[in-house]
C-alpha cells in the first residue's frame, strides 16, 4: 500500500471517528441515556449503535471489509480470506461512558496481513485525536467533532513526544486491576523503586504510553481485537511495543478467535 493510499485512508478513518464522536456526544449529553445489555452481559447504549452506523457509512466507501464490535461478526471461514480489513470499536469504554467520566474513545484500525498499519483513537469529550501510521510516525490533534477533515489537518498535527522526566509510571484499567497485574507492577518496583500507578479507561491507556505520559501498560484481563487494534497502531508508530505477555510477539488480528491474549505495552 502506497503512502498516498495510506494518507487517503487515514483521512477517511479520522473523519469516521469524528462523525461517530458527534453521534456519541449527542447521546452522552442526554441525561436519559438508555442502557441495554448484550449476551455477554456487557453494556450497550444507543451511542454504540449510532456510532457504528456513522463509521460503517464512511468506511464502506473504501471497499475494504469492516469488522466492528457492533456489527455482524462473520465466521472465520469468510474472514480468513481478508488480507486487509478495518477493525472498529465504535465506543470503547462503554462503562466509562455510562459513568460519565469522559474516558471513552472511538477506535478505528486498518489491518493488513494480521498487523495494524493505521490506527485512529478519538476522545469525543476532550477532542483529542491520535493517529498512528506504520512507517510514518504517530501524531496528535485537537479536533471538534463537527470538523470536516482535510489534508491540511495532518500538517497541523504534532508528533507524539518521547518519555518525559517523571517517576516510572504504570497505567491500568479502572475496571480490571487484579492480583496478576499487581504482581507484575511489583517487579518494576524492584528495578525503579517508586512506581506511580494511574487508572484510566478505554484505549487511552495505550495512548498514554505512546505519548510518553506512562511507561508501561500491562493488561492481564480479557480484551477483544477491536479494543486494541487502533491503539496498537498508535503505540508502534510512536516507536513502542505491544506484545503478548508470554511469547513477547506482537498481537495479531483477524484471528479465528477474536479474543486477545494478555499483553504488555511499553
Amino acid at each position: 500500500m502506497t503512502s498516498t493510499q495510506l494518507d487517503q485512508l487515514s483521512l477517511l478513518a479520522m473523519q469516521a471517528t469524528l462523525d461517530a464522536g458527534k453521534e456519541i456526544l449527542q447521546v452522552y449529553n442526554n441525561e436519559e441515556t438508555l442502557v441495554d445489555y448484550k449476551g455477554d452481559n456487557s453494556p450497550l447504549t444507543q451511542a454504540d449503535t449510532l456510532a457504528h452506523l456513522a463509521i460503517v457509512k464512511l468506511l464502506d466507501t473504501s471497499g475494504i471489509p469492516v469488522l466492528s464490535e457492533e456489527g455482524k461478526h462473520l465466521p472465520f471461514e469468510d474472514r480468513k480470506h481478508w488480507t486487509t480489513l478495518w477493525i472498529v470499536d465504535p465506543l470503547d469504554g462503554t462503562k466509562e461512558f455510562i459513568k460519565r467520566n469522559g474516558e471513552f474513545t472511538v477506535n478505528i484500525a486498518l489491518v493488513q496481513e494480521g498487523s495494524p498499519i493505521l490506527g485512529v483513537v478519538y476522545v469525543p469529550v476532550s477532542g483529542e485525536l491520535y493517529l498512528g501510521v506504520k512507517g510514518q510516525g504517530a501524531l496528535k490533534l485537537k479536533m471538534d467533532p463537527d470538523t470536516s477533515i482535510t489534508q491540511d489537518h495532518l500538517a497541523m498535527a504534532t508528533s507524539l513526544p518521547k518519555s518525559q522526566e517523571r517517576s516510572f509510571t504504570a497505567v491500568g484499567s479502572r475496571s480490571h486491576m487484579n492480583a496478576e497485574t499487581e504482581a507484575f507492577i511489583e517487579e518494576y518496583r524492584t528495578v525503579h523503586g517508586e512506581v506511580c500507578i494511574i487508572s484510566k479507561g478505554s484505549s487511552l491507556k495505550m495512548c498514554m504510553v505512546a505519548e510518553g505520559t506512562a511507561d508501561v501498560y500491562p493488561r492481564f484481563a480479557p480484551t477483544m481485537e477491536w479494543d486494541t487494534a487502533a491503539g496498537q497502531a498508535v503505540v508502534e508508530a510512536a516507536g513502542f511495543t505491544m506484545v503478548e505477555k508470554n511469547s513477547k510477539t506482537a498481537l495479531r488480528y483477524n484471528k479465528e478467535d477474536l479474543l486477545n491474549p494478555h499483553f504488555i505495552v511499553e
